[in-house]
């Protein structure tokens, strides 16, 4: 049995979707076990963060980090989608009359905390059903606003229709709204018409490997990451054997979390070993990861 574990930094291409690239890597790796920490839309290039084994356990830690995009907005046209791969809902040639500082300015204005509202072909559930297959069959998804938070925000190039810009933002932001909403700011619509991934928290599509049909095994295995890197950003704790015996078996340790409640990574002798939730003046076992 494969007992090969660890994170996998995939730089995905256009064209294929992030399950594609799971199944790519399962293939070349000879491993079942492989997951994404969140997905890329298929026109979309860049960063997909792979969990091999069973740092599979690990995904919920790295899906909720902050991202980094580059891309291209174009101006003056609306689709369904909200990006480049949708049908065209409405033209504005009034974009001709934008001066870039007002560009500029408008993209910038939307740092912050905001309520969005997810495009109408997303995988978010309505009622039970996924929001684009609501779409696909006429019908309008009734989406909730999500709060998400764009951190930063700039506009790199402005060659009218096209801006392109730079984002990094929360988890739960889809920067086809953005673009769409970008659009309505300016009074033209717009569309998301490129899109690259370029980090994922610390990991950057810099260190990616482009995988391919081509690539074999010991490439992949010469890229892979230890599982602790899925954990770096957690409050961290070391324990000894006896006191790690107890915790793995459920019983909880006296413990004071610096950042408040929320899981811990613990370790032993330098290799992790569990993940912690630390409540009410103790840290409780939620995932023992030694023999998993």
């Amino acid at each position: 049995m494969n007992d090969l574990t660890g994170l996998l930094l995939i730089d995905k291409p256009e064209g294929p979707t992030s399950h594609d690239m799971v199944k790519l890597a399962r293939k070349t790796m000879r491993l079942s076990r492989v997951g994404h920490t969140g997905t890329l839309d298929p026109f979309a290039s860049g960063l997909l963060v792979l969990c091999l084994g069973w740092a599979t356990r690990l995904a919920e830690y790295i899906t909720p980090l902050p991202k980094m995009y580059r891309g291209v907005i174009r101006l003056g046209v609306g689709t369904d989608t909200d990006d480049c791969t949708g049908t065209v809902i409405s033209e504005n040639h009034e974009w001709r009359q934008l001066r870039e500082e007002v560009v500029r300015a408008a993209l910038e204005s939307m740092v912050g905390e905001m309520l969005q509202r997810p495009p109408a072909y997303s995988a978010k559930k309505v009622a039970g059903r996924r929001a684009y297959t609501i779409a696909r069959r006429g019908s309008t998804p009734q989406l909730h606003h999500e709060r998400v938070t764009l951190y930063r925000a700039s506009v790199t190039e402005v060659a009218l229709p096209d801006v392109s810009f730079e984002i990094e933002c929360s988890r739960g932001t889809y920067i086809r709204s953005v673009a769409r909403d970008f659009g309505d700011k300016l009074g033209v619509g717009a569309h998301l018409a490129k899109l690259r991934r370029l980090r994922v928290g610390e990991f950057s599509v810099d260190a990616a490997l482009l995988l391919s049909s081509d690539v074999d095994e010991a490439d992949a295995l010469a890229r892979l990451i230890e599982p602790e890197a899925a954990v770096g950003h957690l409050e961290r704790i070391d324990l000894d054997t006896g006191a790690f015996d107890a915790f793995g078996h459920g019983r909880p340790l006296p413990y004071e979390v610096g950042g408040g409640a929320g899981p811990v990574a613990v370790f032993i002798d330098g290799r992790l070993a569990a993940i912690g939730e630390a409540r009410a003046g103790s840290l409780w076992p939620k995932k023992v990861l030694v023999g998993a």
